[in-house]
Formats: structure tokens, C-alpha cells, sequence
């Protein structure tokens, strides 16, 4: 007999996922009776907080949802916090949980993993969140997923199965089809894209201001970019859209003043896939991001349209494809604007306000990616990450992302490094420091498991520096900031990886060119209590 849990997973191979990220329990049993027979891979994490980081790593290397399986009550209250990340990040993510049989809901009764409420917590941090009451429901909810995957602004999607429905017959539910019906977005309303045209052919100085939400326009961008004449500032989720070395291409922050003089001297500004966000243009909060000129919004999110800055003229729809019927309709190269020279101006002033251990860590990061040139990068929150987030020059897009800003979860780093590199042949670089790692380090024997592709780069200060550094500065004694820390070489080695520590001096460049050889995963401890170790790297 054939189960809707069976079902399930022959619809989500349908639907083309190859990885479920999951940990198996008595409440979610019967999800897997289809799964070891299918070709869907199957990556069990320590914690499920762990296992919906790798999903979100995952997906934003893949372009690809992730797809987590998650028992009753606690499996869902633990990956709560990874599915708020990727809400704030607009990240694809499908979460299925068990939930207690039907007429058992709720009841207060006592059950095992019982929550009042388990459709309401998980709504808050996902676009919609369904019970399924009936089997036949199960194809069009997750038909619905999808639909906000492809053709929204893409966040967590939960769907919950009571126990006794996964184990019920599948016989009435229809034969899936070979091909699936599938969203294709669609480009802005012709008559803004017309507008728009009009106002950056007339524009004497204008500036792109890309977002994460344009990621898969990179081809189109870099056309825009050059068709304009125009720099093209790249968010945190952006970089790389634009690759290293190209003329027009900015990738510091918008919150560094030499950016924002840029942003202020432009007459009509073009934002795609941007919230026009306080972690990316007010990260100092100061309060001195201005955008006087023209703004052009194109965004996927009706609402985002008028969020933070709302645009002159707004262009609900597709980036990729608004941007291709912008290009048809800007027609021939514009003449020079001195694009160019705007942003090598911008270029050698960013580095201002930098202090120099920011200017170390980047060199750090640069000989990094120069000994690995498409390795992606994925960061928890460390201080190589701030520094990174304020002027790290990407190869490629979807290959520098991290969880320190906007939701900000602790302990992201390395499982969604696991889950990056999942979903690329390449070499993957985690990001890390020793407080944060410890709140995920168990995902070292994911990282063995799945034969994972990985460095980690170990930044061990010996507690939570940047949170330290900023009670002394208000003037609070530091506590609670002193961590023990253990060996973690050591930790590493027992754990399967190749380990060692970094000394001053030595090359960084040779030491992650070896450990991407390895077949083994690598973690490389850098000790520095002082910010000098990486100096003279």
C-alpha cells in the first residue's frame, strides 16, 4: 500500500528536490517509508536549528528550496530560529512536521510533543503555514509552496501532517504527473519599464544599488551596468554580482561614507532587490544614509516597493526578466558618464573609515579568495565577517552570505556551510568564531558524514569580543562575554577532520590551497586575542 507519506516524497521528486535535510523521530516515522527507495539524498544534522541552517546554505548556492523534515513540538520549535533567518533573508525554505492526529490538536492533554498552537507559532515565521486535514489537500498545498518559491518573494513555507494521515492510504489521491505545473515570473508593467527607461537615459550620474533579490539577474546586471555607464553598489547578498575587478563594480557598504557620497551625488538611482535596509545603509546607525535623487525600485514584493524608501516609480516584478525588457527598451550603450571613473573615486576612498584591523581582516579574506578564486563563503557572526560585509570583493554571485546581520542568528556558519557545499562541487569557506561555533559545533560529524567539501576558518578571541568591546565602550563591566573555550583541534580530529592552528607569519594562501586537496574536511584555529595574528598573513 502506498502512504501519503510516500506520496509526499515521490511529489517532492516531482518537484525536483534531490536533499531533504532532517532528523528522524516517532513522530515523523512515516515520512521516511518512501525515502531510502527514492533518489531524494537524505542529510541527518545534530539539532534541527542546525539542520534548517544547512537548508538555508543550501538554498541560496543551489537557487534550489531546502527541504526539512521535523518531528512534533520541539523538532519545529528548534528550527523556529532558522526559519526566522531565512524569513528575513528571503530564502526559500519548505519545513513538513508531524503534528498529533486529528481530534488529539491542541487538546492540552498531554501528548507526546503537544504545543497549543503549532500552526500559529510556525506562521510567524514563514509566508503560510498549513495543517493538512484531508490527503487530498496535499498536492495543491504544496503546489502553493511552491507558487511562493518560484514566482514570490521566496520565505519559509511550513506544512504540517497529522500522524495518523502520513500512514493513511494514498489509493484516492491522483497520479502525479511528469511534469508539474510551475510558476514562471514575469517582468513589471510594460508602461514602467518605459518610464524607467526614459528616466536613465536623461540621467547624467546614475547608480544601481543591487540587492540579494537579484542574484539570479547576474548576466543581465552587468549588462545593465555597462549599457548605463553606471556603478553598481552590491549589498551583503549581492556580491559578486559584479565580479571582482570590474570597473563598475562596488562592493562596499553602503553604510561607508565614500558609498554614500556616491548615492547622494547621483541624480536618478536604479534599487533592484534591496530593502533599502538599516544592516546594509545604516549599519553604524547613524541615521546618514540619504537618497535625494530619482529612486527606481524593482522588486518581487509589492510592499518593499515603499518600505525604508519609497520609490519615485516602482516596478512590481521579476528582476531578471524587468531587467532583460529594460534593457530591450534602453536600447544602445548610453554615451560615457564616467561611470568608471565615479566608482574608481569611490573605490579609493572607501577604505577611509575602515580602521586597520577591519583593513587586515580584508586582506586576510582577499588572499583567501585569491588562493581559492571560486570558493564561496559563508560566515556566522565573527569579526572577519563585519569586516567582509564592509568591503569583501566576491567572485561570483551567491558565494559570500552569512547570519550577522538582519536576523542575526548566533551559530549559523557552520551548518550552513554544510549545506553549501551540498550544493556545489566547489570549495566551501566557513567563517567562524568561538562563540559562535560552539552553538553548532556538533555539525562536525554532519560535515564527515556527507563528505563535505569544507574549511573552516576558526576565530577564537576566547569569548564574544565584539559584545565585550561594545559594553566597554557603553561603559558596562564585561560579563558573561569570558568564554571557556576547548581545545578545538583536538575536538576536530576526534570528530574525523584534519585540523591545525595558524601562526603568524604563515601563509594563509598555502594553508587553504592544501586543505582544499583534502578529501577530509579542515578546520584551521586562528588564536587572536589581540587582532594581530593575521597581520603579515
Amino acid at each position: 500500500m502506498k502512504t501519503v507519506g510516500m506520496y509526499l516524497t515521490e511529489l517532492l521528486a516531482a518537484y525536483g528536490v534531490d536533499t531533504v535535510f532532517g532528523i528522524p523521530g516517532v513522530h515523523t516515522v512515516e515520512l521516511y517509508r518512501g525515502l531510502a527507495e527514492s533518489r531524494i539524498r537524505h542529510v541527518t544534522a545534530r539539532h534541527e536549528q542546525s539542520l534548517g541552517f544547512m537548508a538555508d546554505g543550501y538554498a541560496r548556492v543551489s537557487g534550489k528550496p531546502g527541504v526539512c523534515f521535523v518531528i512534533t513540538g520541539p523538532g519545529l520549535t528548534n528550527i523556529a530560529t532558522a526559519m526566522g533567518q531565512a524569513y528575513a533573508d528571503s530564502i526559500p525554505m519548505l519545513v513538513i512536521s508531524g503534528v498529533n492526529a486529528l481530534g488529539k490538536l491542541g487538546s492540552g492533554n498531554g501528548h507526546l510533543h503537544e504545543l497549543p498552537d503549532q500552526h500559529g507559532f510556525a506562521r510567524e515565521v514563514s509566508a503560510f503555514s498549513h495543517t493538512i486535514t484531508r490527503a487530498s489537500e496535499l498536492p495543491q498545498v504544496l503546489a502553493r509552496a511552491f507558487a511562493v518559491f518560484d514566482g514570490a518573494r521566496p520565505r519559509p513555507v511550513h506544512i504540517e501532517i497529522p500522524l495518523d494521515l502520513m500512514s493513511a492510504a494514498a489509493d484516492q489521491l491522483p497520479a502525479i504527473p511528469a511534469r508539474l505545473p510551475r510558476i514562471t515570473p514575469g517582468a513589471a508593467a510594460s508602461t514602467a519599464i518605459a518610464e524607467a527607461a526614459a528616466w536613465l537615459k536623461s540621467a547624467e550620474r546614475p547608480l544601481l544599488l543591487l540587492g540579494g533579490g537579484a542574484v539570479a539577474a547576474a548576466d543581465q546586471l552587468v549588462t545593465l551596468a555597462e549599457r548605463l555607464d553606471a556603478p553598481a553598489v552590491m549589498t551583503i547578498n549581492a556580491r559578486g554580482l559584479l565580479p571582482a575587478g570590474h570597473p563598475l563594480g562596488l562592493s562596499f557598504s553602503p553604510s561607508c561614507q565614500a558609498v554614500r557620497r556616491l548615492v547622494a551625488n547621483s541624480d536618478v538611482v536604479l534599487a533592484i532587490g534591496t530593502e533599502i535596509g538599516q544592516t546594509d545603509y545604516d549599519a553604524y546607525c547613524d541615521g546618514g544614509f540619504a537618497l535625494p535623487g530619482k529612486l527606481i525600485r524593482i522588486d518581487i514584493d509589492p510592499e518593499q516597493l515603499f518600505r525604508n524608501r519609497t520609490a519615485d516609480l516602482a516596478l512590481l516584478g521579476d528582476a531578471r526578466e524587468t531587467v532583460r525588457a529594460l534593457l530591450t527598451q534602453l536600447g544602445e550603450p548610453s554615451p560615457s558618464r564616467r561611470g568608471a571613473e565615479r566608482a574608481l573615486a569611490t573605490w579609493m576612498a572607501g577604505g577611509d573609515d575602515l580602521n586597520p584591523l577591519t583593513h587586515d581582516d580584508l586582506a586576510f579574506l582577499h588572499a583567501v579568495r585569491d588562493a581559492l578564486p571560486e570558493a564561496c563563503f559563508v560566515g556566522d557572526s565573527t569579526r572577519q565577517v563585519y569586516a567582509g560585509n564592509l568591503g569583501f570583493v566576491a567572485n561570483a554571485p551567491r558565494t559570500w552570505f552569512n547570519a550577522s546581520v538582519g536576523f542575526g542568528s548566533l551559530g549559523y556558519g557552520l551548518p550552513a556551510a554544510v549545506g553549501a557545499a551540498l550544493a556545489t562541487d566547489n570549495p566551501v569557506v566557513c567563517l567562524a568564531g568561538d562563540g559562535g561555533f560552539q552553538f553548532t559545533l556538533a555539525e562536525l560529524g554532519t560535515a564527515v558524514e556527507t563528505g563535505a567539501r569544507l574549511i573552516v576558518l576558526l576565530l577564537n578571541n576566547g569569548g564574544y569580543g565584539e559584545i565585550k568591546a561594545a559594553m566597554l565602550d557603553a561603559g558596562v563591566p564585561p560579563l558573561g562575554v569570558d568564554l571557556h573555550t576547548p581545545d578545538f583541534v583536538a575536538l576536530a580530529r576526534a570528530y574525523g577532520w584534519h585540523a591545525e592552528r595558524y601562526e603568524r607569519g604563515c601563509s594563509i594562501a598555502e594553508r587553504v590551497r592544501l586543505a582544499a586537496a583534502r578529501a577530509q574536511p579542515t578546520l584551521i584555529e586562528i588564536q587572536d586575542r589581540d587582532g594581530s595574528t593575521l597581520r603579515g598573513h
